[in-house]
């Protein structure tokens, strides 16, 4: 099998949007569906130092594949507007900003999709918990509750120090330190990686390292409101991934009473180890949920 790999730098045909919010201007790119019939519009919510860029290589595919696609930073991250508050990005707080959003876009008679990847994956689901009603919610290498103990949670708690007594700059530093890959990335996209992450606002970078130590689990809550509102579900990730063990996302997908799979080749992050992979699995289940 050849694995299509993809990246933050992936070509595509969206256009930069700016949507008005409780916080502000969040900044988003905005892919207009090929097809004459448009299926819905997927809104597609980054992790943790993430951003709208996560998924530049899902973007032309789906918009081929019928869907509108909006993919966006969260607030506070790299070109968003966001609060000089730390726990204005907890989930339960970034989860009504979202849930207005997809509001917003049912208004204007649109049929929502919403997928989270990692930390945006406990965000979508406390937007789900805050009262939207997407299609269907796919969360996406995320996780029932806080981070596991691991690299990743080692790493931030790590910077967390730097972060708050020398500034964005210095957490940067140890990020790259860390990445075993930095110096093999090319260097249009070191460059995007890095001002991605010193443009994010320090509290939003705080906030969010508190949650992924803290955040609870609320799996039995979501069961309930998906099977209340009817709102379709599916949890995916990749085969390797290191973050939340495949192990508990699959234990996850069963308590949610969702479908669950696995994208070959890739670990915490299928939208760029494997785009083609987790277009295989997203394309078919969305049009499902939609058609039927």
């Amino acid at each position: 099998m050849t694995v299509v790999r993809g990246s933050e730098m992936s070509p595509h045909r969206a256009i930069p949007v700016q949507l008005p919010t409780e916080y502000g201007e969040l900044s988003g790119l905005h892919g207009t569906s090929q097809s004459r019939t448009v299926l819905a519009t997927a809104v597609l919510l980054p992790g943790y130092t993430g951003s709208k860029e996560d998924f530049a290589a899902l973007i032309d595919p789906l918009t081929e594949a019928g869907f509108d696609v909006l993919t966006i930073d969260l607030p506070g991250q790299y070109q968003s507007d966001g609060p000089d508050d730390e726990d204005a990005y907890r989930p339960s707080r970034l989860g009504v900003v979202i849930a207005n959003l997809v509001s917003r876009l049912r208004s204007e008679g649109r049929r929502v999709l919403l997928l989270g990847h990692s930390y945006g994956g406990l965000v979508a689901r406390a937007a789900v918990l805050s009262g939207a009603e997407p299609v269907g919610l796919t969360l996406l290498g995320s996780g029932p509750s806080a981070l596991p103990p691991g690299p990743r949670l080692s790493l931030i708690e790590l910077c967390e120090p730097a972060l708050r007594l020398h500034g964005v700059e210095a957490a940067a530093q140890i990020y790259e330190a860390h990445d075993p890959a930095w110096s093999a990335r090319p260097r249009e996209l070191r460059t995007l990686l890095r001002a991605r992450l010193v443009s994010s606002m320090p509290a939003g970078l705080l906030g969010m390292a508190t949650a992924l130590r803290t955040e609870p689990d609320l799996v039995p809550e979501l069961a309930t409101r998906l099977q209340e509102h009817r709102v379709r579900g599916f949890v995916v990730c990749g085969e390797q991934d290191d973050v939340w063990s495949v192990e508990t996302q699959r234990e996850m997908a069963e308590k949610l009473g969702v479908d669950f799979v696995t994208v070959p080749d890739s670990g915490h992050s299928p939208n760029k180890d494997n785009p083609q992979g987790l277009l295989d699995v997203l394309v078919p289940t969305w049009q499902r949920w939609l058609l039927s």
